[in-house]
């Protein structure tokens, strides 16, 4: 059987893939494998033919990163292969380093950037979209789900039950959160809560299903749209802020969590994870922040003791 036309049935019999997970399995398939590996026959995969793959998608422009997400998706593939169906004796993908991604470093806000790219939303109705995403650390797909009967503002909670996906073809598809750790309740600080009063009173109808987020016309909030309707461009602009995406109001949220020192387990509950990876990923940059911090404590305190001595000796 060619790898083709067996990563497209192992895509099309994988239980519980979402909708866009299978159009971003397919995307893979089509325009990174299949391509150079498509026709060859799954069991005359050798390692050096993966090896030699890979380099030619670099050489091609092809970013480490979605590199790394074309051989993850090979080598479960392969695993299946060799593992389930036993059409080869070991998975061909032992390439180390191969599934790493080495995604940039992405920018943090402060707290008062927070507040100031709120407010300089052109449309009022999205300064609570962007407090709530950041001070909840929640996804795209999560906030523009929510109803009014997420949020319980008395007791300062968002529950997280399903998010709205926007499928390639244009469609808006309502499924369950990206994992089981994603149907979560995280508290929300009560600075913000005026803003979600006003928001929930302004914009939203009073059913509790109705939704928290929505456009203009009254229709679910698409990312093209809220960009357009909010100006986003300008406002980072405005800011001195370009390149700042709206899931880095996610990463600014997970990273003030952390640094009020929460744990790995509060950590994951808040963001929505499965695994200690992502948690354990913020409490170390916590950490390298506050040995920075206490290094320039040091940093000054021997300055002044120096100034000290020097004044002594001076006396």
């Amino acid at each position: 059987m060619q790898l083709g036309d067996y990563a497209r049935r192992w895509i099309s019999e994988r239980p519980g893939l979402r909708p866009k997970t299978i159009e971003g399995y397919t995307w893979l398939l089509d325009r990174h494998i299949a391509p150079s590996l498509g026709g060859v026959a799954v069991g005359k995969l050798t390692t050096p033919m993966i090896r030699s793959w890979r380099a030619d998608l670099l050489a091609k422009g092809t970013s480490v990163s979605t590199a790394a997400k074309a051989y993850r998706l090979l080598r479960a593939v392969l695993m299946t292969a060799a593992d389930e169906d036993k059409l080869i004796a070991r998975n061909p993908c032992r390439i180390k380093g191969a599934d790493n991604e080495h995604t940039p470093e992405r920018p943090i806000l402060t707290l008062a950037q927070v507040f100031e790219l709120a407010d300089r939303m052109a449309d009022r109705r999205f300064k609570a979209l962007i407090l709530l995403t950041t001070f909840a650390s929640l996804r795209w797909g999560e906030v523009i789900a929510l109803r009014r009967g997420s949020l319980d503002l008395t007791a300062r909670t968002v529950t997280v039950r399903e998010q709205l996906l926007e499928l390639d073809g244009g469609t808006m598809q309502l499924g369950p959160p990206k994992s089981r750790a994603g149907r979560r309740t995280v508290a929300i600080p009560s600075v913000i809560i005026p803003a979600l009063i006003e928001h929930l009173a302004t914009y939203v109808d009073e059913p509790d299903d109705a939704f928290v987020f929505l456009g203009k016309r009254g229709a679910f909030l698409r990312g093209g749209n809220f960009r357009r309707e909010a100006k986003w461009a300008e406002a980072l602009k405005e800011m001195g802020l370009q390149g700042l995406h709206f899931h880095d109001l996610r990463h600014t949220g997970n990273t003030l969590a952390a640094q009020s020192g929460a744990s790995i387990a509060d950590l994951k509950a808040r963001m929505g994870h499965d695994s200690d990876r992502a948690a354990l990923i913020y409490q170390h940059a916590t950490r390298d922040a506050d040995q920075k911090i206490a290094d320039a404590l040091s940093t000054r305190v021997k300055a002044e003791r120096k100034k000290a001595r020097k004044k002594r000796a001076g006396g």
